[in-house]
């Protein structure tokens, strides 16, 4: 019950940065709605590219943050909105964390 009430104040506390670099960024936000969408199953980088049009290199900024088009504090990975598992070999494979599940919830009962 308590860990329910962190969530709570840790959503509403990190929920307009949150927003904010979703809306910056259409990709990062096409990829937690992806990620949300197979929860709780994850996926690998290629497969999230083609599953929201863009190019890996596009997914692994927005997943992880390259200097000159994504912030690493503005990332998927830094906003704790999916975390890195490993997979088979060196395959990394992202999910959405509860944090995430949580965002895009509310986003969707916002529509």
């Amino acid at each position: 019950m308590q860990k329910d009430h962190r969530l709570e104040v840790s959503i509403d506390v990190k929920r307009p940065l949150v927003i904010r670099a979703l809306r910056r960024s259409n990709v990062r936000k096409k990829i937690a709605e992806y990620l949300f969408e197979i929860s709780p199953s994850s996926s690998y980088t290629s497969e999230i590219a083609y599953s929201v049009k863009t190019t890996p290199t596009n997914v692994k900024g927005a997943i992880r943050g390259i200097e000159s088009r994504y912030r690493a504090e503005e990332s998927l990975l830094g906003l704790n909105i999916i975390e890195e598992k490993n997979g088979r070999g060196n395959i990394k494979l992202y999910g959405l964390t509860p944090f995430g599940k949580a965002i895009i919830e509310s986003l969707k009962n916002k529509k």
